[in-house]
């Protein structure tokens, strides 16, 4: 196997990704790096060979890596990367901090960033994805963030420079976030804090939050819901034409579209990767000869398939 840089951190050889995904499927990544702190990213990507791919990991929620794994460094951000801080009406987070720890700390500070409370995983993802809920999302809000490029040069971006849309951004190739800084409204905390609760209390009631599933499976079809920008419409969901193309609650192996919201893909138990996309493929067949609209994953899927 090709000789990588020593970091400070931890480096694992052949890593299964499996229990590090809400989904629990996936193979082996070559290497797994878990850095120390911003300087051991850094010096370990500008030692790197170029010629070694990078995939920077959160925690695992909406992503499927295929059951032949991984050929990259997979870069999963820990401790080191999980801070907030407030200050005035901003809020600066590491990447690895969770979303909902975010949106908590800032309704305590009587900032609103309610909108983060109940989309599962990490910062780095949300803004990667330019998550959102609500009618609320990371580009409303998102002033700027700090990333290490594949070539380990630490840089302060404005948000402008992601040109976020509806679930994508353009963040330079291989690049790690590491922290983002958002500047929000401010708010009565007790009021922050009840309107989490009321969003909870419905996603509870309406989603299979105690199914293994990565959140959304499919994007709402674009035209209607498509930029993230406060004059969305949102009139037409994904779960709808799903539902039109009868393909709730469908399954293969161990792979379903959930009963209870049927744009969520969950492992019912001992699905394999192959399970889990391919059902998902067989529902935006359904629904493209029901509607012709076609689906487009929100669940990114990684890795290469299994040889044989």
């Amino acid at each position: 196997m090709t000789k990588l840089p020593i970091p400070r951190g931890v480096l694992t050889p052949d890593r299964p990704l499996s229990d590090l995904t809400w989904l629990r499927v996936g193979g082996p990544a070559d290497w797994l790096f878990q850095p120390a702190d911003e300087a051991d990213l850094a010096e370990f990507l500008t030692a790197l060979d170029p010629a070694i791919p990078v995939f920077p990991m959160g925690v695992g929620s909406n992503l499927i890596v295929r059951d032949g794994g991984l050929r990259a460094v997979v870069i999963r951000l820990g401790r080191g990367f999980n801070g907030i801080s407030v200050d005035g009406n901003r809020v600066t987070a590491g990447a690895a901090a969770l979303d909902a720890h975010v949106a908590k700390r800032a309704a305590e500070a009587g900032l609103d960033l309610t909108f983060l409370r109940t989309i599962p995983g990490s910062i780095g993802g949300a803004v990667r994805m330019n998550a959102g809920c609500y009618g609320s999302y990371v580009a409303d809000v998102l002033e700027e963030l700090r990333v290490v490029t594949r070539q380990g040069e630490v840089l302060t971006l404005p948000a402008s420079a992601l040109q976020l849309r509806y679930r994508q951004s353009d963040l330079p190739e291989g690049s790690v976030i590491i922290s983002a800084t958002f500047r929000t409204a401010k708010g009565d905390p007790a009021v922050l804090e009840a309107k989490m609760a009321e969003q909870i209390t419905k996603r509870d009631a309406s989603q299979p939050t105690k199914e293994r599933s990565a959140g959304s499976t499919f994007r709402n079809p674009a035209g209607r819901s498509s930029t993230g920008r406060a004059d969305d419409t949102h009139e037409l969901k994904a779960w709808k034409v799903i539902d039109d193309a009868g393909m709730r609650g469908a399954r293969l192996g161990g792979a379903q579209m959930s009963p209870m919201h049927s744009n969520f893909l969950i492992n019912t138990g001992g699905a394999s990767a192959a399970d889990l996309e391919n059902l998902g493929e067989e529902v935006r067949k359904k629904v493209f000869q029901s509607s012709g609209i076609t689906l487009e994953w929100e669940i990114m899927r990684v890795g290469e398939y299994p040889q044989g």
